[in-house]
């Protein structure tokens, strides 16, 4: 492993909500009352498996109105450029200023639009200038491997969740980028998906001894990634976590506000 890199900047909690897959935004608000006290920011995701859901600028809307403040996810492979200038639009009416761009896993029934994560932060740059009073912030993606130059023009970056403290280390310390840099933490919801992330998803392999503790206990993946979580803070080297705890919610709520009331620490609320 090599050296560390200290950060002097306070540390953020992103917890990732579950995007509602029918026209009901009741789970929304459980989450975001539920993760209040501890997140910094909700982040909302749009079709990320392919599966229809409810406008990340609609819940983004909702977070609003809730006090949190949200960070809407577009991705380029369901706009194209008119759409997602009238994303930005609406997204700047309902008072989003904070966005993470991605490019959206392949679809069999969703050809190519043609727009990129590169040509969707060109627009947004531009538009920011002629439309956007005050700071309005974007973000992107990265797997642990050497960062592409253009990404380095993004205002953050939300890192692909990993299973191993040491493996983050290893690329942040390897990685130059004025901005915050934000860990993933994914919560195994049982020892199938886990096993499942293992074989399908590049670049995650989920470690033996988590799957030997799902294997026990379907509720492990909470604890684990938990601790995790605040293994990342503890170390300095990152600026904050992005926790996915998908339908673990609840149980990762309810231990997050015993971690972080037993050690005394507390997430920022102020903007990114």
């Amino acid at each position: 492993m090599t050296d560390q890199v200290a950060t002097a900047s306070p540390f953020h909690l992103i917890c990732e909500l579950r995007p509602p897959m029918r026209p009901d935004l009741t789970e929304v608000r459980e989450q975001v009352a539920r993760f209040y006290s501890n997140a910094e920011a909700f982040l909302i995701p749009e079709n990320h498996i392919g599966i229809p859901t409810v406008s990340s600028i609609a819940v983004a809307r909702e977070v609003i109105a809730m006090g949190g403040t949200p960070i809407a996810c577009l991705n380029a492979r369901d706009r194209n450029l008119l759409g997602f200038r009238r994303d930005l639009l609406t997204a700047t009416v309902a008072g989003v200023r904070e966005f993470l761009f991605v490019k959206g896993d392949p679809v069999e029934d969703s050809p190519p639009s043609g727009l990129t994560v590169r040509k969707m932060m060109g627009e947004f740059r531009q538009f920011s200038e002629q439309y956007v009073t005050g700071p309005a912030t974007l973000g992107v993606t990265s797997r642990l491997e050497p960062l592409p130059e253009w990404k380095r023009d993004a205002d953050r970056i939300f890192l692909q969740a990993s299973f191993s403290l040491n493996a983050l280390l290893d690329w942040r310390s390897s990685i130059s980028f004025d901005g915050p840099i934000c860990a993933g933490v994914i919560v195994p919801p049982s020892v199938k998906r886990a096993l499942r992330w293992s074989s399908e998803l590049p670049g995650i392999s989920v470690p033996d001894s988590w799957i030997t503790a799902l294997t026990k206990d379907p509720l492990a993946g909470v604890a684990l990634a938990c601790e995790l979580a605040l293994a990342i803070e503890e170390s300095g080297a990152f600026e904050g976590v992005h926790l996915i705890s998908g339908i673990r919610y609840r149980e990762v709520s309810a231990l997050l506000e015993q971690q972080r009331g037993s050690t005394g620490v507390t997430a920022s609320r102020d903007a990114v």
